[in-house]
């Protein structure tokens, strides 16, 4: 069996390696669409860009058959904005054998909605509705230390809860039935076995436990189940019409085919059963074109008020975070300004990013501010394909042409 965090879905190897029942459903702030929308709703069909590339697009679309061959990648999907133009979509390899790979294929972007559920409590606290340090205690009042744990720790992963993503007893159950549905119950007693990493906000260490809570506790608040809730405030505004959740492992057609030697060998991996990812509600599907929409829309706090923006991009986690006795260095990251991780996002160089990689799939979205520049990559895997998030080294190898002066660190 092989893993590695990055292969299942965790930010922390990122950063380390780059640096190292109370619901207030009658509060009617609580349930509107934000005032202020930013439509991105597509005018055409997501398809490969038409015509002979020339400039950046073909050097782009030379880019990705490098890294595809370089990385021995079965497909590669890509799309490239800049600000709200189109520089390049483009699909490379089969999705499987003798079907090949198209832009509008729809792949599990994981945790990418994680950005979009840090975005709704956000938006909650601009309303008023609640306060980042408000104690979970309030919507969970016997999760054990509910008291200690508030919204803001969820939001930035500083609870000090242990991941069950990297929990080997977790790992062998997940593996020996790739095909199961998991509850957040389930998901949750593997953190619950052990101690604490340290006293909740006083250090970070990536978990996806806090994200299963914050999904349980945004329904608490509003009153509203949680795929409809980010229908209603992330999505539907946002006009990304090919992103969903599903509650089971369907996927819509037409569907990129995933691959994995997770288990030891190489086999499909596309409908293994994906609730183990995320809170129920928040686990998507999606294809390029909303993925690179989505870059933007997070990348610009599109959803956000300004004051809300900023704690997105530092919730107080730049300076936060290292080895301690008790929380080893792989574990427990520091943040600097350049690489940390934010309210449900990753800043690396200024980039905003989100990068989902597990069974099979791995994706990225990343927004440079600097430049108004989106990147938006999905890979699957041969045989031979090394470990890591191999969208991030494609989308690493485009930024590093076309933004030099902002590195793009590889997955």
């Amino acid at each position: 069996m092989t893993r590695t965090r990055t292969a299942l879905l965790c930010a922390a190897t990122l950063l380390a390696a780059a640096l190292p029942t109370g619901a207030v459903a009658t509060a009617p702030s609580a349930l509107a669409a934000p005032a202020a929308t930013a439509t991105a709703a597509r005018s055409k069909e997501c398809a490969v860009t038409p015509g002979r590339l020339r400039g950046q697009a073909a050097r782009i679309a030379a880019i990705a058959r490098e890294a595809r061959q370089d990385l021995h990648l079965n497909a590669v999907i890509l799309r490239v904005d800049s600000g709200r133009r189109e520089v390049v979509t483009d699909a490379l390899g089969p999705s499987m054998t003798d079907v090949p790979a198209r832009p509008d294929m729809h792949f599990r972007s994981g945790s990418v909605a994680i950005a979009y559920m840090a975005t709704v409590l956000l938006q909650l606290v601009d309303e008023g509705a609640v306060r980042l340090d408000d104690p979970i205690s309030r919507w969970l009042p016997d999760f054990p230390h509910a008291r200690e744990i508030t919204l803001r720790m969820l939001g930035s992963s500083t609870s000090g809860l242990h991941d069950y993503v990297t929990d080997p007893k977790f790992l062998a159950d997940l593996y020996a039935a790739p095909f199961k549905h998991w509850t957040p119950a389930e998901l949750l007693s593997y953190p619950l076995s052990h101690p604490l990493w340290y006293r909740p906000g006083t250090n970070w260490s990536y978990s996806h436990a806090n994200f299963v809570l914050l999904g349980a506790v945004l329904e608490k608040i509003t009153g509203v189940r949680l795929d409809r809730l980010l229908q209603r405030r992330v999505m539907g505004p946002l006009g990304l019409r090919q992103t969903a959740n599903s509650f089971t492992p369907a996927i819509p057609d037409p569907v990129l085919h995933a691959f994995t030697s997770d288990r030891g060998l190489y086999e499909e991996s596309t409908f293994w059963n994906p609730s183990w990812t995320t809170a129920p509600g928040a686990v998507q599907t999606t294809d390029i074109c909303d993925l690179a929409a989505s870059a933007r829309a997070i990348g610009t706090g599109a959803l956000l008020s300004p004051k809300g923006f900023r704690t997105q991009l530092d919730p107080g986690t730049v300076g936060l975070g290292g080895p301690t006795s008790t929380c080893p260095a792989s574990v427990c990251v520091h943040n600097t300004e350049a690489e940390h991780y934010g309210f449900g996002v990753i800043v690396l160089n200024t980039w905003i990013v989100q990068n989902p990689s597990f069974s099979g799939y791995a994706a990225i979205q990343a927004y440079l501010p600097a430049q108004g520049l989106s990147i938006a990559v999905a890979t699957t895997k041969t045989p031979t394909t090394p470990a890591g998030n191999t969208a991030q080294d494609v989308a690493s190898r485009i930024a590093a042409a076309l933004a030099p002066a902002h590195p793009l660190p590889a997955g």
